[in-house]
């Protein structure tokens, strides 16, 4: 999977690797409300959603590290293009709550 220097490679990963990481916080944070160990009374409506979409675009700065440590440029390009097109999105869909 690491092994391939091509913009295709990591544009998959990078469109995959938010998706993973903000679902399996879902997930989590899911798991702890039902058990009443967290709830998301006194926080800011949609905080919760905010942040784990924003953990999940920051998760594409551990591939585009380990990318640039092993000098795949391409593989690099293609999840810096997947990690602006999420940017833009979440901006997008949380405008007003941002300003």
């Amino acid at each position: 999977m690491f092994n391939k220097n091509s913009f295709v490679t990591g544009l998959i990963l990078g469109l995959f690797i938010p998706l993973a990481v903000s679902g399996g916080l879902f997930l989590l944070f899911k798991i702890l409300d039902q058990m009443n160990i967290m709830s998301v009374t006194g926080f800011r409506p949609l905080f919760r959603e905010r942040t784990i979409t924003l953990i999940g675009i920051v998760a594409n700065a551990l591939v585009i590290n380990r990318f640039n440590k092993q000098r795949f440029t391409e593989s690099m390009r293609g999840v810096s293009v997947a990690t602006f097109v999420y940017v833009f999105i979440w901006v997008l869909v949380f405008w007003k709550m941002i300003l």
